[in-house]
């Protein structure tokens, strides 16, 4: 039987920009949690959850030292920081949105 958890419930997260790429720092609360993470956040699953707001592609680069994925996402911002008519034009808000994203545990 499989429940949905939300991220927010097994990880901790930090985003930041350069240019108009947005990244995400997604820190699981543990090593099994960080096992999830690896299989069940996936590059098509971030761009879903984004939608229209990332126009290019996802990256996902595993940190196994850090239980830690790094999240980054080209075409995220809108142009960027002085660009983006976006209210969040460096995309600090990204962090937590993703971490609504929810997840199905077996």
């Amino acid at each position: 039987m499989t429940k949905k958890v939300r991220l927010v419930d097994i990880c901790y997260a930090r985003a930041g920009d350069k240019g108009d790429v947005s990244n995400i720092g997604l820190m699981a609360k543990t090593k099994e949690n960080y096992e999830l993470i690896k299989r069940k956040v996936t590059p098509v699953k971030v761009k879903e959850f984004f939608g229209n707001m990332v126009t290019g592609d996802v990256k996902i680069y595993p940190l196994d030292n850090l239980e830690s994925l790094q999240i980054v996402m080209r075409g995220g911002l809108d142009g960027g920081g002085m660009r983006s008519l976006r209210i969040d034009g460096t995309g600090k808000s990204n962090a937590t949105a993703l971490l609504r994203m929810e997840i199905e545990v077996d």
